[in-house]
């Protein structure tokens, strides 16, 4: 059943939602791109991680996350996940043709022509990404556009966002932990790896640290961010607020999250 007909407010926030903390990426680059918008981020740590839980889990879950931002007059919905996206965003369209739902999905496109431009021929891309993200066919899909342009080897990466979970996002445990991840590659093998869950831009340094500066990095976050801002547009719901934006954090499991979110904001 669709639901149709809700009036937004042009000045009412933007949602953003994330199984955890990580979504916080993501947020950065939507201020850096609208900061004159304000935000509501909903980190749903409680329920995390999504990338071990089924397709069903995170789409029910979801499902009555953005029928709360809605009830709450969110203008718009970012669904600051991977997991999330692959698991509801289809659905969530079809049932919201009113709303503007905007998902996330790994940057594989700009770490493709990053090594063609390189002249690194074929190429190898590394997307390390959760469990879910990568079994989803909306990842194969993606995969399958850029399979001819470079060599992608999927990572799965159980474990890893439970680090930025507990605000572990640098130490000698964090390094080894993704050394042995990345044990089986050869640094001077791989031209570049996407970080295909929002979460792990806040470890890029420890993957920098083992695999070299060579070795290029891409994230999700800033393309997401343009998507919105041109969805907004297109919507006519662009804030006409003259100064910066307003944002809320809040998190279904303790103050302590909301705490490490304002300082992953920081960062």
């Amino acid at each position: 059943m669709a639901y149709l007909n809700q009036v937004f407010d042009h000045n009412a926030p933007i949602a953003v939602c994330d199984s955890g903390v990580g979504g916080i990426s993501v947020l950065r680059a939507l201020r850096q791109e609208m900061p004159k918008e304000d935000f509501l981020y909903f980190g749903d740590s409680a329920y995390a991680p999504y990338g071990t839980k089924t397709t069903e889990e995170v789409r029910e879950r979801v499902f009555s996350l953005v029928e709360e931002f809605r009830r709450r007059g969110a203008k718009a919905c970012v669904v600051a996940c991977n997991t999330a996206t692959s698991a509801a965003v289809r659905a969530l369209r079809e049932t919201y043709p009113d709303y503007t739902i905007v998902g996330i999905e790994p940057a594989l496109k700009p770490a493709v022509l990053y090594v063609r431009e390189q002249e690194r021929i074929p190429g190898t891309v590394v997307v390390m990404a959760t469990p879910m993200t990568i079994r989803n066919e909306k990842f194969h899909n993606l995969m399958d556009r850029y399979v001819d342009r470079a060599h992608i080897i999927p990572l799965p990466c159980p474990g890893l966002m439970e680090f930025v979970e507990r605000g572990e996002t640098s130490g000698e445990a964090l390094t080894d932990f993704i050394r042995k991840l990345l044990l089986p590659f050869d640094k001077e093998a791989v031209d570049a790896i996407v970080l295909g869950c929002t979460h792990y831009p806040f470890v890029a340094d420890a993957v920098t640290s083992v695999m070299g500066e060579r070795v290029k990095l891409f994230e999700g976050g800033p393309g997401t961010a343009r998507e919105t801002a041109r969805r907004l547009r297109v919507a006519g719901l662009c804030t006409d607020r003259t100064g910066e934006g307003h944002v809320t954090i809040e998190n279904s499991l303790s103050d302590e999250k909301i705490a490490l979110c304002e300082h992953l904001l920081s960062l």
